[in-house]
C-alpha cells in the first residue's frame, strides 16, 4: 500500500475531505518534530501534550458552554443590543471581554446591520483579548482575573468617549450580514472524536490545576490523551475550510472542535518556539528582553494591531514565561482585536481602521501607566 492509499484510508476513517496544502505542510512538520529521535522529539511531544491538557481542554470547555448556551436560549443578540439603548456600550464591552473572539464578532455584525453605534464597536474591540484569553485563563487565572475586568472597564470608557466626541459616521455594510464562515452542517465523526478525547482530557487538566502529579493519578493516560488530542485537532485544522470563526448555525460540538483546533495550532507553535530557542538557540532571552525593557510595552501594543489571535498568543506566552512585563501584556490585551478584526475589515474597512486607532490610545496609556507606576505588578 503506497502513501497515497494510506492517506485515502485515513481520510475515510474520519470522513474528511482533501487536505489544505499549506496547513498539511505545517502538520507534517509538527509530526516530523514529534517523532524525531533524541531530546528534540521528546521535548516536542511533551510540549504538545502540555498544550492540549493545559490549554486546549479548557478552550473546548469554554466553547461548549458558550455555544451551548446560545443554542439553548435561542436569542438574537443583535436585536437585544439594538433595544439596549444607553446600555449598548457596556453590553458590547462585556461581549468583547468574553474569552475568544465570538462576542466581538457579534458586535461587529450588529454594527454592520445598523443595530448598534460605533462606540459599541470600539468598546468590544478594546475589551477583547481574543483567543489569548484562553491561554491566560488556563495558565495564569490570577492574572486573567485582573486583565479581563480591566479590559472590560476600559472598553466601556472608550466606547462612551467615542460616542460622545467622535464624528465618525455610520459605516455599516449595505448587505447587513456578517456570515463569513462556511456552514458545515451536521456534526461529523471527527467532531465527536474530538469530544470523546476532550472528556478525559478535561479531567487531566483539572487534576493539574489541583497541583497533583497527573502521572501518579492517571498513570500513562495523559500521554495518550494529549497526543490523541493533538492528532485529532491537527487533522481537523488541516482539512478545515474555516479560517478561525465558525458559523453560528453549526452545532456546539462542531464549533468546539473546529475552533479549538485553530487555537491549539497557535499554542503549540508558541510553546515550541520559546522552548526551542531556550534549549537550542544559545540565547539568553531574559537578558535580551531586559535590554529593551522600555520598549516592551510599545512592542506589545504594536503587535496587538496585527489582525488575528496568533501573534497575541505569542505575547501571552512570553509573559507567562517571564520574558515581558505585565505592562506589555496589558497593552497588547487592549490594543489587539483578535479574529474579530477580519470580519470588521471585510465588511467595514473604514470602521475597522478607526476602531483600531481609537483602541491604541487607551492601550498606550494602560501599558506605560503600569510600566512607570507599577513596574513590578504581577511580574
Amino acid at each position: 500500500m503506497d502513501a497515497t492509499t494510506h492517506v485515502k484510508a485515513y481520510q475515510d476513517v474520519l470522513r474528511i475531505g482533501p487536505f489544505r496544502p499549506k496547513r498539511l505542510v505545517v502538520a507534517l512538520a509538527l509530526l516530523a518534530l514529534a517523532i524525531f529521535p533524541g531530546d528534540l522529539g521528546q521535548m516536542t511531544r511533551g510540549l504538545m501534550i502540555d498544550a492540549y491538557t493545559q490549554v486546549a481542554v479548557f478552550v473546548s470547555a469554554t466553547f461548549l458552554l458558550f455555544y451551548g448556551a446560545e443554542k439553548l436560549f435561542k436569542f438574537n443578540i443583535g436585536e437585544t443590543l439594538e433595544g439596549a439603548k444607553s446600555w449598548q456600550v457596556p453590553l458590547a464591552s462585556l461581549l468583547g471581554a468574553t474569552p475568544g473572539c465570538g462576542g466581538a464578532v457579534i458586535v461587529v455584525a450588529a454594527y454592520s446591520s445598523g443595530n448598534v453605534g460605533f462606540g459599541s464597536v470600539v468598546a468590544a474591540l478594546t475589551a477583547t483579548m481574543g483567543d489569548a484569553a484562553f491561554l491566560l485563563i488556563a495558565t495564569r487565572p490570577d492574572v486573567a482575573l485582573v486583565v479581563l475586568p480591566l479590559g472590560f472597564g476600559v472598553g466601556i470608557l472608550s466606547g462612551y468617549i467615542v460616542d460622545a466626541f467622535s464624528r465618525t459616521p455610520y459605516l455599516g455594510s449595505p448587505t447587513g450580514t456578517c456570515d463569513l464562515a462556511p456552514l458545515i452542517g451536521q456534526s461529523r465523526k471527527r467532531d465527536y472524536t474530538a469530544l470523546a478525547v476532550f472528556v478525559p482530557g478535561l479531567g487531566i487538566g483539572i487534576t493539574q490545576l489541583t497541583g497533583a502529579d497527573v502521572y501518579e493519578v492517571w498513570a500513562g493516560l495523559p500521554t495518550y490523551i494529549g497526543l490523541a488530542g493533538v492528532a485529532v485537532s491537527l487533522t481537523i485544522w488541516t482539512v478545515s475550510t474555516v479560517q478561525a470563526m465558525t458559523n453560528a448555525a453549526d452545532s456546539p460540538v462542531t464549533r468546539m472542535a473546529e475552533e479549538t483546533a485553530f487555537i491549539l495550532v497557535w499554542v503549540i507553535a508558541a510553546y515550541l518556539a520559546y522552548d526551542y530557542i531556550v534549549a537550542f538557540g544559545g540565547f539568553d532571552l531574559e537578558a535580551m528582553f531586559k535590554t529593551a525593557a522600555p520598549l516592551l510595552p510599545l512592542i506589545g501594543v504594536v503587535i496587538g494591531l496585527v489582525p488575528g489571535c496568533g501573534p497575541q498568543v505569542v505575547v501571552t506566552t512570553l509573559y507567562i514565561n517571564g520574558l515581558v512585563p505585565f505592562a506589555a501584556l496589558m497593552g497588547n490585551a487592549i490594543s489587539n482585536d483578535g479574529d474579530a478584526l477580519f470580519p470588521a475589515i471585510a465588511l467595514n474597512p473604514k470602521a475597522a481602521i478607526w476602531a483600531t486607532i481609537y483602541s491604541t490610545i487607551p492601550a498606550m496609556i494602560m501599558a506605560y501607566g503600569f510600566y512607570f507606576f507599577a513596574p513590578d505588578f504581577l511580574n
